[in-house]
């Protein structure tokens, strides 16, 4: 489990761990609460080249699709195949197992820290 204080989010309820000039994305627990069971994640391939804020994958529920947006510019590095095989992950675990990419980032934007992230939702 990360410690999602330390964090950072997306308005788009993605969270972005960094790590020198990686970072990994998934998306929050209140985003998973909200599109109910995921069933199917479409995740961009490792050597996409991202441009923060464009729809780069799609998350299908039981309820909904959502959108998956790049918070970042950078090129992938790495998606987490087992989200891919088990979409369930997201739900159950989505600040652990349950991520989604990593990307190599050229510049890092401005981005919620975890208290603006709780305003944001109300928590």
């Amino acid at each position: 489990m990360t410690d999602q204080d330390n964090l950072k989010y997306t308005a788009e309820h993605e969270w972005v761990s960094i790590d020198g000039d990686i970072a990994t994305v998934g998306i929050t627990a209140y985003a998973a609460d909200k599109l109910g069971d995921v069933v199917y994640i479409d995740l961009p391939a490792v050597g996409a080249e991202l441009s923060g804020g464009t729809v780069v994958g799609e998350i299908e529920s039981t309820k909904s699709v959502g959108e998956l947006f790049a918070p970042i510019d950078g090129t992938v590095t790495e998606v987490n195949d087992a989200v891919v095989d088990a979409p369930d992950l997201v739900n159950s675990e989505p600040f652990g197992a349950g991520w989604l990419l990593r990307v190599r980032f050229t510049n890092l934007p401005e981005l919620l820290s975890a208290a603006q992230y709780r305003e944001l939702v109300g928590e």
